[in-house]
């Protein structure tokens, strides 16, 4: 991986991915070398990845696999460095040919890169070309969470997500932005909460498509979809909850564990996959294993599985009850994301709400399973802040609750 080195540390400069052949070529060294464990006692993943789906897609990356490909891909953006707070940070920044775009910040999660929003770009920034609306243009900035991809790795604690938060602030500032929103799912829904939660200068707005907000207390009399949730709740953090519990409480363990083996990483990821998409039994059946492996080969080549894993040990006393947001907030719910939050709390949380959707497809890795549905969710969600400028203090709702008269203005 390549940046220019002659840019003061505060100014934004241009980088390109260039994979040394040779790290490839260990890779593949590594991928025939892999040592197997004994297969699986049962006949389901309730122990984890099964052996032949895991021997699978370790020889698909072997033998198959073409890193020049997504390398290429990634090259076809602008991607830039700059430090903010000590630290690098990458991203890639692909401003609209039209007129009037609105910036738009994505975030990502965990175990999601800027790989996950690739597909997003073109349609978002240049919507005709996709048969959509020249009015829905963005400028779209993706950075890489810190110690993900290829921004810096923290050397100190306290890289929090409010702290992510305050270093995008800084980003979108450096890019002259005075207006922008954000989206975000999974880490990337934290940090933007967080962000929406700051209410910095400039921000007019937020899209989710993981909705925190589990009230801080639950309600002893639950209905049908509130009760789903807390069933959903309760499977997260159980039977799903391994590679969350173990990253909240040992990080450097799992680096240990997963930086010498590209099969461990593989499987480390693949199980997520597998059990978060809306598939029918396999992660194949959601998304492509090349889309899976553009994922986890950035994971592998920049050595990341520790400082990835730390932003659950930075925020292991987050709670899924979100903040009350005051900031105009638009949800777009996924059928097969766990937990599946019902419409009365997402609006009980978020009493700014100005859309909520939902998806009649798709689970939590919501940019990579559909994109297509995404892309329209972004555009529906934050049209309305083209419009209006003022964020008043009671914003338009998506729900049961009514704008006050008078309540807007415009640009």
């Amino acid at each position: 991986m390549t940046a220019s080195t002659t840019a003061p540390s505060d100014l934004v400069r241009p980088f390109r991915v260039a994979l040394p052949e040779a790290e490839i070529a260990d890779l593949k060294q590594r991928l025939a070398r892999t040592r197997w464990p004994d297969p699986e006692t049962v006949p389901d993943w309730s122990q984890g990845v099964r052996l032949e789906n895991a021997q699978s897609l370790v020889a698909y990356w072997e033998r198959d696999y073409d890193w020049r490909r997504f390398e290429a891909e990634l090259n076809r953006f602008p991607q830039f460095l700059t430090t903010i707070d000590g630290l690098d940070i990458h991203f890639v920044h692909v401003r609209s040919g039209n007129p009037g775009a609105l910036p738009l910040l994505l975030t990502h999660g965990w175990p999601g890169s800027i790989a996950e929003f690739l597909k997003l770009i073109g349609p978002l920034t240049d919507p005709v070309a996709f048969g959509g609306d020249v009015r829905d243009s963005f400028d779209v900035v993706i950075p890489s969470l810190p110690g993900f991809g290829f921004s810096g790795k923290p050397a100190e604690t306290g890289w929090t997500v409010s702290r992510i938060a305050t270093a995008w602030v800084e980003l979108m500032r450096r890019l002259g932005y005075r207006e922008w929103v954000a989206q975000g799912g999974d880490w990337g829904s934290v940090v933007t909460t967080a962000l929406a939660a700051q209410r910095p200068e400039g921000l007019l707005g937020v899209h989710l498509n993981t909705p925190y907000a589990f009230p801080a207390r639950i309600p002893d009399t639950l209905s049908a979809d509130e009760q789903y949730a807390v069933d959903g709740l309760a499977r997260y953090a159980g039977e799903l909850g391994g590679s969350n519990h173990l990253q909240g409480t040992k990080p450097e363990t799992v680096g240990f564990a997963l930086a010498d083996s590209p099969a461990g990483q593989a499987a480390w990821i693949y199980e997520k996959f597998q059990s978060k998409t809306d598939n029918r039994g396999l992660a194949e059946d959601a998304l492509s294993t090349d889309d899976m492996l553009d994922v986890i080969s950035l994971y592998w080549f920049t050595n990341s599985a520790a400082s990835s894993a730390r932003i659950y040990w930075e925020n292991r006393s987050a709670t899924m009850a979100g903040p009350e947001l005051t900031l105009p907030v638009a949800v777009t719910v996924f059928p097969r994301d766990v937990p599946r939050l019902p419409r009365s709390w997402i609006e009980d949380t978020y009493r700014t709400l100005i859309h909520y959707g939902e998806a009649d497809r798709g689970g939590h890795f919501a940019a990579l399973e559909q994109p297509e549905i995404l892309i329209s969710e972004i555009r529906t969600g934050l049209r309305s802040l083209r419009r209006w400028k003022a964020v008043p203090a009671a914003w338009p709702t998506a729900g049961r609750r009514r704008r006050p008269r008078g309540s807007r203005r415009r640009w």
